[in-house]
């Protein structure tokens, strides 16, 4: 049986600066329970707690309790501690209220993924097979056996990963030097220092957009722009000049490749229209480059760091691609902004654990994360071929899909009369989860969001499950 926890209380000597004896600690129990505050019924220190505490031999401390036993003010229970004597004399105690809970601002619970479906259509992780779990667990036992282990954490986050991150965006036309990284627990703290650390929390972003990066945003008392994104036609340029002109953000947050949930990758010319816009406007920008790792290409597109320079702020995450409970990504920022930046996280955390950056740096070091990474598109791929040729076999006339050409997801538009609530519903019955998409739109009035489908996962499903999920989706939206 557990025990009870114990009263502490204060013990007074005699003698000023001088160590209590046991008649001081006799008499201070006497005075507590006479004030009430031991209870009968009441748990004493253990022994050796009092005598750590005050400094004094447990012999004190026993001879002291063998008093307070001898007088009738306590008693011993074997393997259990001396407690204050239960008698007909009992002090009267009002019992205690239910502390109050603080009040807090109302949020929106967040919406995730029901995991009651075997299939999850619209997942953006990776399939758990196609990870290096293995390699992981190796990592970690490596750096468990270095020797010198760190005690201390790097609030910027752990020095060689930082070098070796510099090191890799500067081989993608992306120069960047160490001392411009924060190390961050997933890309959604690097969000949140950034939004924080604003003078003006004024951000413009796509609509739809990553729902999680949307509420954080409101939730920080940011004022909002959207800007339309049709994954089907690109970006109308000229829409969103006129709103970043009239709104005047102080900060464009944009999802450049395999954006979420739509799966669009801007166009070249588009990225440079950005960064003109940026240059013009004294608009900052955060550039979310999650997906570009997932695009089995030898060469790299151009991303709005390496078109606009060291002032775009870069924003990237091992997260997806390793293993999501890694929870490991970064930040990349101008020199003069680091500091602040840097202020902002160790605020809010004090700093993340060095040890799963070492493992990381260690995975990184040895080779793995590249030959992980011409696994993973390999896989991703084929499955994507897979999920092309399903979508053209089993959809009905009507639908239309995305072709990004890689990456985890596209998106899958269906015809406004399919109501997607019952479609859910629907779908549920064949063990196949689809995931609501109306927290990536904006709330603005009544207005319908342009898009009427949602995201279509291959990264996470295997040819088996999409080919199950595909044919199940494509008779339920005949019928």
């Amino acid at each position: 049986m557990q025990r009870s926890p114990y009263h502490s209380f204060s013990v007074r000597s005699a003698f000023e600066g001088r160590r209590p004896t046991a008649a001081d600690l006799v008499e201070s129990v006497l005075a507590e329970h006479r004030a009430g505050h031991l209870p009968d019924g009441a748990r004493l220190p253990p022994v050796r707690a009092i005598e750590k505490q005050l400094g004094i031999s447990k012999n004190t401390v026993q001879s002291a309790y063998d008093e307070l036993v001898a007088r009738g003010v306590c008693v011993t229970r074997e393997r259990d501690g001396v407690f204050i004597a239960t008698s007909a004399a009992t002090i009267s105690r009002t019992p205690l209220a239910q502390a109050s809970a603080p009040a807090l601002r109302p949020l929106p619970p967040l919406k995730s993924a029901d995991k009651s479906a075997s299939i999850q259509l619209s997942s953006v992780f990776i399939d758990p097979a196609l990870l290096p779990r293995e390699k992981l667990s190796e990592c970690a036992r490596s750096v468990l056996r270095t020797p010198g282990l760190e005690s201390f954490y790097d609030v910027q986050g752990y020095a060689p990963l930082r070098a070796q991150i510099a090191e890799r965006l500067t081989a993608r036309a992306m120069p960047t030097d160490a001392s411009q990284v924060i190390i961050t627990t997933g890309s959604q703290q690097a969000l949140d220092i950034v939004v924080r650390a604003l003078a003006v929390r004024s951000v413009a972003v796509e609509d739809p957009v990553y729902s999680h990066a949307r509420l954080l945003f409101e939730n920080l008392g940011a004022t909002l722009t959207s800007l339309r994104l049709d994954p089907f036609a690109g970006i109308d340029l000229d829409q969103w000049t006129s709103a970043l002109v009239e709104h005047k953000p102080s900060l464009l947050y944009a999802i450049t490749r395999f954006q979420n949930p739509t799966g669009y990758s801007y166009q070249t010319h588009e990225l440079e229209a950005l960064v003109r816009l940026s240059a013009t406007t004294g608009m900052g920008v955060l550039e979310d480059d999650w997906g570009s790792d997932m695009l089995s290409e030898g060469d790299y597109r151009p991303t709005l760091r390496s078109l606009g320079g060291d002032n775009v702020l870069y924003a990237n995450s091992f997260t997806k691609k390793l293993l999501p409970s890694l929870r490991v990504g970064y930040l990349v920022a101008p020199n003069p902004l680091i500091p602040t930046l840097v202020a902002m996280k160790r605020l809010a955390t004090l700093g993340n654990p060095w040890f799963t950056e070492a493992i990381l740096s260690e995975f990184l070091d040895r080779g793995y994360y590249d030959t992980h990474l011409r696994a993973v598109q390999a896989a991703l791929d084929a499955r994507y071929a897979h999920c092309v040729d399903t979508l053209r076999e089993h959809m009905p006339e009507g639908c239309r899909w995305t072709l990004p050409g890689g990456g985890p997801t596209l998106w899958l538009e269906v015809p406004r009369a399919v109501d997607l609530a019952s479609l859910s519903a629907r779908m549920h019955a064949h063990d196949v989860h689809i995931q609501s998409t109306e927290e990536h739109f904006a709330r603005e009035g009544s207005e319908a969001p342009h898009l009427h489908g949602f995201r279509v996962s291959y990264a996470f499903c295997d040819e088996e499950k999409l080919t199950r999920a595909i044919t199940a989706l494509g008779r339920e939206l005949r019928a």
